[in-house]
């Protein structure tokens, strides 16, 4: 896959993301919810709930480019969530994913997760993606695009999707950049930051 692909707006990726398979460390998935960030105040998508807002930091360098990149951050200090860096290099913009359905390595990521852990759970929510799949910190940067990675991305046949607003963010709260498929119960459910306007009150 060329990484031209992801070289698009970011709702247009996240549309092109939603179906998709994950391959890491032994388990594969589907990719079923995601969230689409911009970037900077003067570039084509400012938004105020991306990582790379306020321009590029050591931590955030990633999601400048170029496209097909895995960008890795902390949740809370604690949960490891995965971003895959889209639009032309040099312009910020990254698909959080958000719930995928674990096809094959069930029994690895129970290991990861837990084992009383309901299937349709082991992948729900960025965190628990990322400890279902076994991505980490270390893998920041990495080409997704790369057969031979530790982490391989394939696109698939778009899903049909539903939008709504991103999950708990305060910034740009109800911009309708969350897709995912409808009726999968790995589907996460939706929380409005407590830090975010009324409904309505934000873009």
């Amino acid at each position: 896959m060329s990484a031209g692909r992801l070289a698009v707006e970011p709702l247009a990726a996240a549309r092109l993301l939603l179906g998709a398979s994950l391959t890491c460390r032994g388990v594969a998935a589907t990719i079923v919810e995601v969230e689409a960030y911009g970037g900077v105040p003067a570039g084509p998508w400012p938004d105020p709930a991306a990582h790379s807002y306020r321009g590029p930091t050591p931590r955030n360098t990633v999601m400048f480019g170029p496209p097909g990149r895995l960008y890795t951050y902390r949740s809370y200090g604690m949960h490891v969530c995965a971003n895959v860096v889209c639009g032309p290099d040099g312009t910020a913009a990254a698909v959080l994913l958000r719930a995928a359905v674990v096809d094959a390595g069930e029994s690895l990521a129970r290991s990861r997760r837990g084992e009383t852990i309901p299937g349709a759970a082991l992948a729900r929510g960025p965190g628990n993606l990322c400890s279902a799949l076994g991505i980490t910190m270390d893998d920041n940067g990495i080409d997704l695009l790369d057969p031979a990675g530790p982490v391989h991305l394939e696109l698939g046949g778009p899903l049909p999707a539903h939008t709504g607003p991103r999950v708990g963010v305060s910034q740009a709260a109800d911009r309708p950049w969350r897709l995912w498929a409808p009726g999968r119960p790995e589907v996460s459910a939706y929380r409005r930051s407590p830090r975010a306007p009324a409904p309505g009150a934000s873009d």
